[in-house]
């Protein structure tokens, strides 16, 4: 699947608002009710924004980064910056129920939220499961959204509106959060501490740019970091993924990868910037891992 063809870029909050006809009601933030614009038409969105969908029903058989899933009935999807989601247009109008809330980066600049960003792990590609909200939620949270389009309708762009925009994302995000860490604590705890304890090492490992100086982070490197043997790391990975840990590490590389080469870096340079000594290792792992190689990914 080339995911890189028939995309829409968005940018900006109202690129997708203007893509279903929805009012563009601030230049940083957009609130979008479903119920009043569809039928639409489906998109496979390239993201340069936060977005939260949150619906009764979605279209089977979405994308999600490389990945395709159905997701249940009333939940809640979360992207990031850099991520692809959503379905190609097939030519078919469809009906949805529910509320999109897209918002920019610069919104949260310099404040507390910018930073506490990267604590809601419900926005990760590796979060598999969608935000299943409880009938109370539901009603909450879209009573929320109600309001804050309200303080759109009816105020001009300024300093004080922001400032209440960032309190209805806060409050929005934390309810997202909430119910993320509910459904964790049904899961072995144990395992799902250490998987997410190796996805921040990564992470981190990424951030602090130790690639540069020490490679492709290994199974062995990340698992002396945990203070575990490689074996028993390997063992928790696959009971709580079904997969290998080195999987893993490949799978969260080839990642970053797309997003670099999303945002205009070429093969080489990306190569370079996730620590491959020679850019036909990252092209040969990037078509294992994502089933197409970089330059197809680029069509």
């Amino acid at each position: 699947m080339n995911v890189m063809k028939n995309t829409l870029q968005v940018s900006n909050p109202n690129d997708y608002a203007r893509f279903l006809n929805a009012p563009v009601l601030h230049p940083l933030v957009s609130v979008i009710h479903y119920d009043e614009v569809s039928p639409i038409h489906s998109s496979l969105n390239r993201y340069g924004v936060y977005g939260l969908f949150i619906q009764r029903n979605f279209p089977k058989n979405l994308t999600y980064g490389m990945k395709m899933f159905d997701a249940a009935d009333g939940s809640i999807i979360a992207v990031e910056p850099g991520q692809i989601g959503g379905k190609e247009d097939d030519g078919e109008g469809i009906f949805i129920s529910g509320w999109a809330l897209l918002f920019s980066p610069e919104l949260l600049h310099g404040t507390d939220l910018e930073a506490r960003m990267k604590d809601y792990p419900f926005f990760s590609y590796f979060s598999t499961e969608t935000l299943k909200m409880e009938p109370s939620e539901w009603s909450r949270i879209t009573q929320l959204l109600t309001q804050l389009r309200h303080e759109l309708e009816e105020n001009a762009d300024s300093p004080a509106l922001r400032a209440v925009i960032l309190g209805y994302l806060r409050l929005i995000l934390e309810y997202c959060q909430r119910i993320y860490l509910r459904q964790l604590s049904k899961e072995d705890q144990s395992s799902t501490d250490l998987l997410k304890r190796f996805h921040n090492l990564l992470r981190e490992y990424y951030l602090d740019r130790k690639q540069l100086d020490l490679g492709v982070p290994t199974v062995s490197y990340c698992a002396g970091q945990l203070a575990y043997s490689p074996r028993y790391l390997g063992d928790v990975i696959h009971r709580a993924t079904g997969g290998t840990a080195i999987g893993y590490i490949h799978s969260f590389v080839i990642e970053q990868g797309k997003n670099l080469l999303m945002n205009g870096h070429n093969i080489n340079e990306t190569a370079h910037l996730l620590g491959f000594e020679y850019p036909h290792h990252f092209s040969r792992l990037f078509k294992r891992v994502a089933g197409i190689t970089p330059s197809e990914f680029l069509l």
